[in-house]
């Protein structure tokens, strides 16, 4: 076992993954988001595992957690586990998120020579979702990170940023195009102002001619 070399095991020839997954799951503070990483048929034998990616330039694991053989589910802290070798999917749920959660993590497969993983992005936003206001029965004062059980119901939020960007940029160019047409209309009522009073110039100095 290798835990702490996982990142190779995302090293495979394109469009060819030992394990696959969603890259990149997001969540309010105190929110419960759920994952699933999938794995081929050769690997459902083998032990799989979740932790949180460490290091610079040599990724390694932290808080190593394993799933059982016996496909009950494991939970330590706000972290849940289970391995499914039925449907050749490792679920994964996180629990009570908080900002310090925010980070790189491994849905990893454990075997000799080299670990097959994929890696994935948490991102944990600031606040609480309206969702997530409901009182846990259940909650004991966790400090590390864990999901819930497997009946938790995933809840990736999208932040507002995300849906606000494209009205903002729509806003942004009708203004533009608004600051364009009038600035061309000033632009052409400016040379018709010139142009009159260039008019006006000549007729005058043509009248005084005449009367000369």
């Amino acid at each position: 076992m290798w835990p702490l070399t996982v990142l190779w095991g995302c090293l495979l020839l394109p469009g060819y993954r030992a394990m696959v997954g969603p890259k990149e799951i997001s969540g309010f503070e105190g929110d419960t988001v759920s994952l699933q990483c999938t794995y081929r048929e050769e690997l459902k034998t083998y032990s799989k595992y979740w932790c949180r990616e460490r290091g610079i330039f040599v990724s390694h694991c932290s808080n190593t957690i394993y799933a059982r053989e016996d496909g009950q589910e494991t939970t330590e802290g706000r972290v849940s586990i289970q391995d499914s070798p039925q449907t050749l999917t490792l679920s994964v749920t996180l629990r009570k998120l908080t900002l310090q959660d925010a980070g790189k993590y491994f849905c990893g497969v454990s075997k000799l020579g080299r670990d097959e993983s994929f890696l994935v992005s948490l991102l944990v936003f600031p606040g609480t979702s309206r969702l997530s206001k409901r009182p846990d029965s259940s909650s004991a004062e966790d400090t590390t990170l864990a999901p819930s059980s497997s009946s938790s119901v995933s809840r990736v939020s999208i932040p507002m940023v995300r849906i606000l960007a494209p009205v903002l940029v729509l806003l942004a160019l009708l203004l533009a195009a608004g600051l364009a047409a009038l600035g061309s209309y000033l632009l052409r009522w400016r040379k018709e102002a010139h142009l009159a009073a260039e008019t006006q110039r000549n007729e005058k100095v043509h009248l005084s001619h005449s009367h000369s």
